[in-house]
């Protein structure tokens, strides 16, 4: 029997036996581990120490002061402004683990902290972040000794010992605390109180009006007793359904846990197998240190880069899917109605031809007939394993690693920047916005003014750029040198051009001209792989410019590929995004990171403030389904819930299309590689439309697309020694000032000529004058 089971968390009748069991307990240490960590200390003061929290990859294990008292694991910050005070006399009760734990509490107080301990008075002691261990499991790390994690089924703590006898002492502690502090029982799901005395309350008051209107005796013992057998079944009904959500919680944990120990059962053989032919190089892997896969098996899933940020506020996300139904929300306006892009119908268009969600900022269009669905395939696709593509180049940046085409979708990366402009119509409504800032018809658009209602459509087109991500697990292609993709679509108002610019580190610069705005961007993702999952960092700044000189600027959040070995895959979006505006407002996002059990992903919530700081309008949606925002601090302390029943909706996604591809593409994407009648003479020989490979995928062509991307990876590996020979981009410029890609202008020019000189043809053989041997 464990030395704990006998010892409740609260006291028990009668009051003699339980004294004597506590005392009888207390006087035993937790089996297997170091002595001095004894029962009474658990459950008196407390355990507490240092343990190293991991925090991303970037800040690596960050030193933290854990606290574990009444079954709850606190954990506090030991270095800068917000660090905890700590000393004999505030941990006085509390049984410290570890030699650096007790360095620290036996340094002398700072003047500071002196003169907060006056008179016996200690500064509040404020968390930034807690455990209950009654939720949660414990398991320790089987590659180090001196680590483990702490799983509550929505989040996971990695920390790590400074030795392995610490590791053993807080295991031990925090596995007898669960044991103190079980689960519910039966009796806490129902309530408190006696159901007998419930039911004999209910039965009384039935009886007195029962006797009221004169019914006999023998009716009223008969409706007793209907009404006591229907609440004990009801009751029965009840108890069972919390006992089987109990179960599902934990076997959702415990899949959890077998889940990442087979996947890192697979890395380990992989790497074991990579080792002894000789195939990876662990020096290329120290560098990065404690979150390598090959060194921290156990950690190597990518956390959120805004953690450190993050770490000190209680960030509560709240259930949206009660608020995101379609008629819980107003309209913003008479002239700005909710646009769902014209995706509720059966056509992208209705039979005047005019765009319904330009129709909703008042702009009107012509209209342009694109194609609806992606050419037949001509071949039948082969099944090839992504793992077994991959599993040699753990820790290595995939941009860098060769894939078969059946990995690609019929796009390149020059193609998925326009695809962030799906929803381009949000900007034309910022820019009218812009233009309405006495509009008599909106009331709070004079309380509020212009500016506010310009930036919160500006955030939901910043967020809408994430929708057609969903469910779109094939890489796109990545561009040539030099390689170019011009998007002239009338019917959106606007012409898009965007061009790779450099081949290492890969930069993709993009230009769009719209209907009194500007937006451009140069873009370059840090890509790594971790064994299950692929971590995308953004590196770059997006820019929109309207034409009466208010300018924004925001960068995207980190993006994850996950169950590259087993499971469905997915992508998640996650961290904070901050829209800088050069007027009064900005605007703080925040992506949620899913979770294995979180029933309502992909929340986004953020906040617009003006220059003082004062939170002037909340925002909260999905990015794959809608974005929507209440006027006001809705998520502030102290306040619930019910003003987001004055939601107003911003962004909706559209509707799939008619024809689905095996590439989950938008009704948006499926037009982005169209050559339609005539265009194609009009093209430079660099845009992406004329890429062999890819129109040979678009085609169902596998095999022969398969030659042509094998053929254009060994032209592509001269880009390399071009870029360092002096190779300049045709169309973009690097400014010095901010390090960014300008265009440089006259492209449209040249189409309008039809004078593509200085353009190679990168799609055929090598040209002699920019062979270049080693």
């Amino acid at each position: 029997m464990h030395p704990f089971c006998c010892v409740p968390p609260v006291p028990v009748s009668p009051a003699a036996s339980a004294a004597a069991a506590a005392t009888a307990a207390a006087s035993s240490t937790v089996a297997g581990a170091p002595a001095g960590v004894k029962l009474n200390e658990i459950v008196g003061g407390g355990i507490s120490g240092i343990l190293y929290k991991w925090v991303n990859y970037g800040r690596g294990w960050r030193p933290r002061w854990f606290a574990l008292h009444d079954g709850v694991l606190s954990y506090y910050k030991i270095h800068g402004p917000d660090r905890i005070v700590l000393s004999l006399e505030t941990e006085r009760g509390a049984k410290v683990i570890g030699e650096d734990s007790l360095r620290r509490l036996s340094r002398p107080s700072t003047s500071s902290s002196s003169s907060a301990h006056s008179n016996g008075h200690h500064l509040p002691r404020k968390p930034i972040g807690e455990i209950h261990l009654k939720v949660s499991s414990v398991r320790e790390s089987r590659s180090d000794d001196r680590r483990f994690s702490i799983f509550s089924g929505t989040k996971r703590l990695h920390l790590r010992a400074e030795t392995r006898e610490d590791r053993a002492a807080w295991v031990e502690a925090l596995q007898a605390t669960k044991e103190m502090f079980p689960r519910m029982s039966t009796s806490e799901m129902v309530g408190p109180g006696d159901t007998a005395a419930a039911v004999a309350v209910s039965t009384e008051r039935l009886r007195q009006r029962l006797q009221q209107e004169g019914v006999s005796e023998a009716a009223i013992a008969d409706s007793e007793r209907i009404v006591r057998t229907e609440f004990e079944v009801l009751h029965k009904q009840l108890v069972l359904l919390k006992q089987k959500q109990t179960l599902l919680l934990d076997t959702l944990r415990q899949l959890e846990t077998e889940k990442v120990d087979l996947e890192n059962t697979l890395v380990d053989e992989s790497q074991r197998q990579s080792k002894e032919y000789g195939s990876t190089s662990r020096s290329k892997n120290e560098k990065y240190s404690e979150g390598s896969a090959s060194e921290s098996d156990d950690y190597n899933e990518p956390q959120d880069p805004a953690e450190d940020e993050t770490d000190d506020d209680e960030n509560i996300y709240f259930d949206t899917r009660d608020f995101l139904s379609s008629s819980s929300f107003k309209s913003s306006g008479s002239d700005f109605q909710r646009s769902e892009a014209g995706s509720d119908d059966d056509d992208d268009y209705p039979m005047d031809g005019i765009d319904t969600s330009m129709k909703s900022v008042g702009i009107s269009y012509p209209y342009v007939r694109r194609r609806k669905k992606l050419p037949d395939p001509v071949e039948k696709e082969k099944g090839v394993s992504l793992w077994s593509m991959i599993k040699d180049n753990i820790g290595k940046d995939l941009t860098k690693v060769c894939l078969p085409v059946y990995f690609n979708e019929p796009l390149s990366s020059l193609q998925k920047c326009f695809e962030d402009l799906e929803y381009s119509y949000l900007i034309d409504r910022a820019y009218e916005w812009g233009k309405r800032f006495d509009a008599p018809y909106i009331s709070y658009a004079k309380t509020q003014g212009n500016s506010l209602m310009r930036i919160l459509s500006v955030a939901a087109f910043a967020v809408s750029g994430y929708a057609s991500t969903d469910g779109r697990s094939c890489k796109p292609f990545n561009p040539l040198l030099g390689e170019t993709y011009e998007a002239d679509y009338p019917d959106k108002g606007l012409r898009f051009f965007s061009e790779k610019v450099s081949h290492h580190p890969m930069v993709v610069a993009c230009h769009c001209e719209g209907t009194g705005w500007r937006f451009w961007a140069d873009s370059n993702l840090k890509s790594k792989f971790w064994g299950r999952s692929i971590q995308l960092d953004p590196v770059g700044v997006l820019t929109l410019e309207f034409d009466d000189g208010e300018v924004f600027q925001w960068s995207k959040v980190t993006t994850s590929i996950y169950n590259l070995i087993l499971g469905k895959l997915y992508c998640d979006h996650y961290g904070t995004m901050r829209i800088q505006g050069n007027n009064e407002y900005s605007c703080k996002l925040k992506f949620k990171e899913q979770s294995i059990i979180d029933r309502n992903p992909h929340q986004v919530q953020g906040v617009v403030q003006d220059r003082s700081g004062r939170t002037v309008a909340t925002l909260f949606g999905k990015w794959d389904e809608s974005m929507h925002y209440v006027m006001g601090d809705c998520f502030g302390k102290g306040k619930g819930s019910e003003n987001f029943s004055e939601a107003h909706l911003l962004w909706k996604r559209s509707k799939p299309p008619k024809f689905p591809t095996r590439y989950n593409f938008t009704r948006f994407a499926i037009t982005l590689n169209e050559l339609t009648p005539g265009l194609k003479e009009k093209l430079p020989p660099t845009d992406s439309r004329l890429r062999p490979d890819q129109r040979c995928l678009e085609n169902g062509e596998y095999e022969r697309a398969n030659a042509e991307k094998l053929r254009l990876e060994q032209r592509q590996r001269q880009a390399r020694k071009m870029q360092e020979s002096g190779w300049k981009p045709r169309w973009f410029a690097k400014d010095k000032a901010t390090d960014t890609y300008r265009y440089l202008g006259g492209y449209w020019e040249s189409r309008e000529k039809g004078s593509w000189e200085g353009c190679p043809d990168i799609f055929g053989q090598v040209p002699n004058d920019l062979m270049i041997t080693d």
